[in-house]
């Protein structure tokens, strides 16, 4: 496969999953064990994602128009192809509001940007505008699959135990960029003190401790979890229970009951260009969000793994 990205073997075994000391969803912290697999070193670039389409003829979520009858109110000016790009504003917004989305009608992986885009000279960045769908339909022609969320997190951590980050407990130590997160007030002034405005060519900041780049940062990633808050882990004295290769929730408990239309919801981990220290501060390993499966942004990409 032209351009798919190389692979690690991970040997697996016990972790700590979860942060007691950031946001709600992410606790318990709780130990879980996974077994071995194979990673993707990156997530997967325009490049490959192009080989993939040039040979299947793959067409993204993005790149149809949406079926009006699944959204009830939806403006026929909108059941156009589309996808939701990051528009920031002119000044300072409240963060409640999240206004700094647009969907921009012609947007997909191949126009990043809109009509008018392209990604000639990004073919090293991650592919974005990449529904849940799309993930999985690369995966399966790859022969390989998405990480659940534990075996995701298990990789991210890079071997590190018990910080806030995957590489210590400073954000930037040193004044160091570690990854591709948003410096400055959010969402209207990125100081681009590492130079990139949205993504960054893969393997632009250093390999974690398994020798993957870009867990953190760049663009969020798909895993192949349902979205529910983490169970409580059972009390028990037994030291043989830690549970292995633990599953996220189901279709069901994935919904979100204050959503009118209910769209099933994935797992996606590592924060993206968008997360600030002022807002979102999901470029942990630990950091976890829930993402409609029907929805395609310009943060959003993913990475395969394969068991074994």
């Amino acid at each position: 496969m032209t351009d798919a990205p190389a692979m690690r073997h991970l040997p697996g075994g016990s972790f700590v999953m979860g942060s007691d000391r950031f946001y709600p969803e992410e606790r318990p912290r709780r130990e879980v064990r996974v077994d071995p697999f194979w990673i993707d070193e990156t997530p997967v670039t325009n490049a490959a994602f192009a080989a993939f389409v040039a040979e299947t003829g793959h067409v993204t979520l993005a790149e149809k128009a949406p079926d009006p009858r699944d959204y009830p109110g939806l403006l026929p000016e909108l059941a156009q192809p589309g996808s939701l790009v990051f528009a920031p504003p002119p000044g300072p917004v409240p963060l409640s509001s999240v206004s700094w989305w647009e969907f921009r009608l012609g947007a997909d992986w191949r126009s990043p940007l809109g009509p008018g885009s392209a990604t000639a000279g990004l073919e090293q960045h991650p592919v974005v505008h990449i529904a849940w769908q799309d993930a999985a339909a690369y995966a399966a022609w790859a022969g390989k699959a998405l990480p659940t969320e534990a075996e995701w997190e298990y990789a991210a951590w890079g071997g590190a135990i018990d910080s806030d980050y995957a590489w210590g407990d400073e954000l930037a130590p040193e004044g160091r960029m570690l990854a591709n997160y948003w410096q400055g007030p959010f969402p209207h002034a990125n100081s681009l003190a590492d130079g990139w405005e949205r993504t960054s060519p893969v393997g632009s900041y250093p390999a974690n401790g398994f020798g993957l780049w870009d867990m953190i940062g760049n663009v969020w990633e798909w895993t192949a979890d349902w979205y529910a808050l983490p169970a409580q882990p059972r009390k028990t004295k037994a030291t043989c229970c830690v549970p292995r290769n633990p599953r996220g929730g189901n279709r069901k408990q994935s919904l979100d009951p204050a959503d009118p239309i209910q769209v099933p919801r994935r797992v996606i981990k590592g924060g993206s260009h968008l997360c600030a220290e002022s807002y979102c501060q999901r470029y942990r390993p630990a950091a976890r969000h829930p993402q409609a499966i029907d929805s395609s942004t310009s943060h959003i990409g993913f990475r395969c793994i394969r068991r074994g």
